[in-house]
């Protein structure tokens, strides 16, 4: 018998695997855990995040807040989407009111936060991949990135740079709250 190799027997009930395919089925295995374990980080925590409806992005009135007690102190929202403005950060969490656009009789208008002494008022810590959406860029040349249909900001910046911007100024926003937490600013642009 020249040029048959000789081939330990396999185990009852078992199926014959060659070395080289155990090798490769192997190898796939660590690729795809690999692969899960990059895709539980920020896709998959974007993916879980249910699809709020959106409030009108120039809307006259604040928006209602039902079941809200303010009477209990300066506490997280009810998970949704927020027109408003960040009035503080300290730390991680940020103090952010409703806002409103009033009209104008020389302009188009401009957004305006609740008369003082009003106690509409909530706080949130930052997920820690909170996403932000500018509408002015990333760095303070940035230009105009802007969503043309929409008017919201479309450049994608770190949570380090929507803390900076938000310190400064009041900057008008869509603020999603999931889990009592803010897992995305997007601006609002207002020429």
């Amino acid at each position: 018998m020249t040029g048959v190799t000789a081939r330990a027997a396999n185990p009852p009930g078992r199926p014959v695997i060659q070395n080289g395919v155990r090798h490769t089925f192997r190898t796939l295995i660590a690729t795809g855990a690999a692969a899960a374990a990059v895709l539980s980080g920020t896709a998959a925590h974007a993916a879980t995040i249910p699809d709020f409806k959106k409030p009108k992005i120039f809307g006259t009135t604040f928006q209602a807040d039902p079941g809200h007690d303010f009477t209990k102190g300066i506490h997280s929202r009810r998970d949704g989407i927020l027109r408003g403005w960040i009035t503080a950060v300290r730390g991680r969490v940020a103090e952010y009111e409703p806002i409103r656009w009033k009209r104008d009789k020389h302009t188009e208008g401009y957004f305006v936060g609740p008369p003082e002494g009003d106690v509409r008022a909530y706080a949130s810590p930052f997920a820690s991949g909170v996403r932000y959406l500018s509408a002015y860029g990333c760095t303070s040349a940035g230009g105009l990135t802007v969503d043309r249909r929409t008017g919201l900001g479309a450049k994608r910046c770190s949570g380090s740079t929507l803390i900076k911007r938000v310190e400064n100024e009041k900057r008008p926003a869509l603020i999603t709250v999931y889990r009592g937490k803010i897992v995305q600013v997007q601006e609002i642009y207002t020429p």
